[in-house]
């Protein structure tokens, strides 16, 4: 990873677009500050795979009851490893509303309102510095709303096309009014576009099904998604921040630059924006997609259903292929290994 990325910087200083660390890794989460994240985007599979490394870990997390098993032994497990993530994040200042640590809500209970609500008033409680990470379903959409009309901040994943970032932006709007009608201070409302993973999905159909798209234009699937759906954002004066997640390279970051985002941002992808020349630090938020582009995707009816606002209804978010498959493998690679973690 790049110590010292002039893109970043430039980015998160002259620009109005922000970012959060994607990683639970602490030697990372140590670069990414340096180059100004705010904030860290961790999930169920992030903190299971930092948790591997025990000589880190081990001394920290032997202090738990060693009986803990099921939900509780991952919250448990979660807290510990966010609040130390937490203590090392930047001091809140004036651009407060931009600093957090996400703890994701259990995703093999991503229909239960219920459910989820119990634990998102468990979470809220262990530091304010928490954003709670609910599913882009209809249920964590409901939740959403009820959360941040609470004053909790809000992040929602497994997020992937424009009628469900709009759903949650609309959600969270909602959200806020309440707060401030009875008197609460609003917290942070983030909806997130997974961009890459919307590109990795729209891969598979591109090659199992009959369109005119190419792998030059998948690349730019999710980008002309989280580019349209910030129109409509900016149009309807929503307050929550879209969030552009799962970047595959930095052409997913770069084509946002300017926007009023908080980009979630892996390591990975530190040492192509770092390689960027000065000359490239663009503002490229209002550049379109190519037409021609869009045409030949729009040859597929997955990426119609998430480019197009009314594509897909409140009903079908759960079975979208890329957020149903993302579920699971939060499920089984994630929340799952996390609990049978060895205390």
């Amino acid at each position: 990873m790049d110590k010292n990325n002039d893109f970043l910087k430039w980015m998160t200083t002259n620009t109005q677009t922000k970012y959060w660390h994607d990683s639970a890794n602490l030697s990372e989460l140590a670069i990414g500050v340096s180059n100004g994240a705010t904030g860290t985007t961790t999930n169920p599979f992030l903190i299971g795979q930092t948790i591997e490394n025990r000589d880190v870990w081990a001394e920290r997390l032997s202090k738990l009851d060693k009986n803990l098993s099921g939900d509780a032994k991952v919250e448990a497990i979660m807290k510990e490893v966010l609040l130390e993530i937490a203590s090392r994040l930047p001091e809140p200042g004036d651009d407060k509303i931009v600093r957090g640590v996400c703890a994701q809500t259990n995703p093999s209970h991503p229909g239960e309102a219920g459910f989820m609500l119990e634990q998102a008033e468990r979470y809220v409680k262990w530091s304010p510095q928490v954003t709670i990470k609910l599913p882009a379903t209809k249920a964590g959409i409901e939740i959403a709303e009820v959360c941040v009309s609470k004053g909790y901040n809000v992040a929602v994943t497994v997020s992937f096309t424009v009628p469900q970032v709009l759903a949650i932006g609309k959600a969270l709007q909602n959200g806020f009014e309440k707060a401030k009608q009875n008197g609460i201070e609003p917290g942070l409302g983030i909806a997130v576009l997974m961009v890459g993973r919307l590109d990795d999905y729209l891969r598979d159909v591109m090659y199992d099904t009959t369109n005119d798209a190419t792998e030059e234009d998948i690349i730019w699937a999710g980008t002309a998604c989280i580019k349209r759906a910030y129109e409509v954002f900016m149009e309807n004066g929503y307050d929550a921040y879209l969030m552009p997640a799962g970047n595959r390279g930095a052409y997913h970051i770069t084509e946002i630059a300017g926007a009023r985002m908080i980009c979630s941002i892996s390591p990975s992808t530190y040492k192509d924006l770092g390689a960027i020349d000065k000359s490239e630090f663009i503002e490229k938020i209002n550049n379109p997609v190519d037409k021609s582009i869009i045409k030949r995707l729009e040859t597929m009816p997955e990426f119609v259903k998430a480019y197009e606002p009314d594509g897909l209804d409140i009903e079908e978010f759960m079975g979208y292929g890329a957020t149903n498959r993302t579920l699971t493998q939060f499920v089984e690679v994630g929340w799952k290994k996390i609990q049978n973690y060895q205390l």
